[in-house]
């Protein structure tokens, strides 16, 4: 961008007014649940929130922390490059891992109900030699993320305020880091709900804005129109006759599948959707990895079909000059770029908001996984194993500060040496997914074993960056981040890290098959205990845990997640990419009608649904607060459970007999 819109005052205010101001109110709620909820900061609070999180809380957390940067900044590119197939393909090539990971979520339940990570799993099942080589590929996850988040954000602050980059890329984190000190998982919990409320918001105002009060657009008809026109001019190569409104899209179709790889490795082997499971209660774990998942991709899927392709629209009607570079289409400054034309000063404000929330709350979410990950799988298990109660919270709030810090830097070198966030993201699968099958296998599937676990990670790896550095010489001639960045060497990587990760780890572990009774991990996995748990404080109803009702909620996850897995990726993109049909003007206005629908029950879901599911703690804190100016004394009730109901209620059958 020639010129950015917006003041660097206003870009100061937001990074560090609204990081302050989180911290200071995510600090305070904090207080105000061990006051009046008797939720006190133990080690397993600080970690798990007790396992006690309900779906609609969970399912606001899944969207927040998938919602990165390049959900909004990325999706709108690949729409402005490839039309409407980009944020089809980016939505649904990301949503299907939430989907599917909702059987790994109660499968924690049912086999390792205790666990605090997913790496403690792997290490109680394998020991600590493939710990060791899986806690690498979890920290490498957790490092890319970060890093993705603080490129993506710090790029579209700089360009929309002119401040330093090298400072956004260590404040951003700021916030995040004092309020996930103050309250740890529960606070992200919180924070997480109020940044996906605001999220929603803005696209919902951006969606309006596009396709009914805009003077250049105004209606799906008017954009329809604009993206037929451009096409004219500048056809989209590889596209069915040049048009944006198609889903028969080649380069949109590669860009898919390395979407589709690259997210697994990006939630299979991130720490952070295994502590989202284990914090939730086992009878809301399934339904809130659904509800996240089908919300979450109306957020690229709405945004990248109103803003992405407005961009084209705008470019078209001469009100976006002069049009993107490469460069800032790699960047993500498509949206940021459309929402100034499209809105001015206001919309560029709008952009900068939506882009911190999504940063700051992603990380957070970054922040406490990586620091569990020291704490239990580095400090618990080859520092100071049994460490319990303060002595935890300690090395977790040393490891959170240092995270933050340590990113920033990478945030900064990666800059200097020119890797910006579509380069980060295309690359993230090669480097993590050689991992997820080996970790998938680890709780659902007895007969893997050690070596197969290691050897499918270890070769998937190597070759994975074998192919994407062969390919990227061969279609080029030379190695450079410019030939090593194209679609087809991410591809050539992408899948040979996924393909060879499972095949190694599956015929090994059908030649040597292991039995491995995942009573282990039920029984050695243990909660902490600290010295400052309530009393009457229960967490958990007994009944929860009835293995039943888990195997049913196990049932549950398979069917429906493989049934909307096929629906996304296969009926639903695939016939119209085969019969290569492009959009009518009525098509395309259902299209949006589509995204718009879709967003506004995502809102409900997860701005609404969590609000009336917590209304009792809700009320009890502000009955608190009133009793606190009152001056009258704050009485606690114990918690009943379902299952003290179920003892009661046998009790007067009983009684009357």
């Amino acid at each position: 961008m020639a010129e950015p819109p917006l003041s660097q005052g206003i870009g100061w205010g937001i990074v560090m007014g609204f990081g302050a101001f989180f911290a200071i109110v995510m600090s305070l709620l904090t207080l105000a649940q061990k006051r009046y909820l008797q939720e006190y900061q133990t080690s397993e609070m600080f970690m798990t929130a007790h396992r006690s999180v309900k779906t609609g809380l969970v399912a606001s957390a899944v969207v927040s922390s998938w919602t990165w940067a390049a959900t909004l900044l990325q999706s709108s590119s690949v729409a402005y490059k490839y039309g409407v197939s980009g944020p089809f393909w980016y939505a649904s090539g990301a949503t299907i891992q939430v989907l599917l990971f909702a059987i790994l979520a109660v499968e924690v339940k049912r086999k390792a109900p205790n666990a605090h990570t997913f790496l403690e799993i792997i290490n109680a099942r394998y020991g600590k030699g493939t710990h060791i080589v899986f806690l690498i590929f979890g920290l490498l996850t957790n490092i890319i993320v970060t890093a993705m988040l603080l490129l993506g954000g710090s790029a579209v602050v700089n360009a929309l305020t002119g401040v330093n980059i090298i400072a956004c890329s260590f404040l951003l984190p700021l916030g995040v880091l004092v309020y996930t000190l103050f309250g740890g998982l529960k606070a992200t919990f919180l924070t997480d709900y109020v940044h996906t409320s605001v999220i929603f918001i803005i696209i919902l105002s951006f969606l309006f804005t596009v396709y009914g009060s805009s003077p250049v657009i105004g209606s799906p008809g008017k954009m329809y129109d604009l993206l037929v026109d451009a096409a004219t001019k500048n056809p989209v190569p590889d596209n069915e006759q040049g048009s944006y409104v198609t889903m028969a899209s080649l380069q949109g179709l590669i860009f898919g599948i390395i979407n589709i790889v690259g997210n697994f490795g990006t939630v299979f082997v991130d720490n952070a959707y295994w502590q989202r499971a284990i914090a939730a209660r086992p009878s809301s774990t399934v339904k809130a990895y659904l509800i996240g998942g089908l919300a979450w991709f109306s957020i690229p899927f709405t945004l990248a079909t109103t803003m992405g392709i407005a961009g084209v629209a705008l470019v078209g009607a001469g009100a976006l000059k002069p049009p993107p570079t490469a460069e800032e289409v790699s960047a993500g400054l498509v949206l940021p770029m459309a929402a100034t034309a499209l809105l001015g000063k206001a919309g560029a404000f709008a952009v900068l908001v939506l882009v911190f929330m999504a940063v700051t709350s992603a990380s957070s979410a970054e922040l406490i996984a990586v620091s569990s990950i020291y704490t239990y799988d580095i400090y618990r298990t080859y520092i100071h194993a049994g460490a319990l109660g303060k002595n935890v919270i300690r090395q977790s709030h040393a490891s959170v500060i240092a995270f933050g810090i340590i990113m920033g830097g990478l945030a900064t070198i990666l800059h200097f040496i020119g890797v910006d966030l579509g380069y980060m993201y295309l690359l993230m699968g090669i480097i993590s997914s050689p991992a997820v099958i080996p970790v998938a296998y680890t709780i659902t599937w007895k007969k893997q074993t050690a070596f197969a676990a290691v050897s499918a990670a270890i070769l998937g790896l190597v070759c994975g960056l074998t192919a994407w550095l062969v390919t990227a010489k061969k279609l080029d001639g030379e190695i450079t981040l410019l030939s090593t960045g194209g679609n087809y060497p991410m591809l050539a990587g992408n899948l040979t890290s996924l393909i060879i990760s499972g095949l190694v780890s599956t015929i090994l572990s059908l030649i040597h098959p292991a039995d491995f009774d995942f009573e282990i991990t039920r029984q050695k996995l243990e909660i902490l205990t600290d010295d400052e748990v309530v009393e009457n404080a229960t967490f958990e109803d007994p009944a929860e845990r009835d293995p039943e009702r888990l195997r049913k909620a196990f049932n549950f996850a398979v069917i429906s997640s493989v049934i909307l897995t096929i629906i996304l990726i296969i009926i639903w993109p695939l016939p119209m990419y085969g019969t290569r049909y492009v959009f009518s003007k009525p098509f395309f206005t259902f299209w949006v009608a589509i995204s718009m629908i879709w967003a506004i029950c995502a809102t409900i879901s997860c701005t609404i649904y969590p609000i009336a599911e917590s209304r009792r703690s809700i009320g009890g804190v502000i009955n608190g607060i009133f009793k606190d100016l009152r001056g009258e004394k704050i009485t606690f009730e114990k918690r009943e459970t379902d299952h003290d109901k179920g003892a009661a209620e046998h009790q007067i059958v009983e009684d009357k007999a």
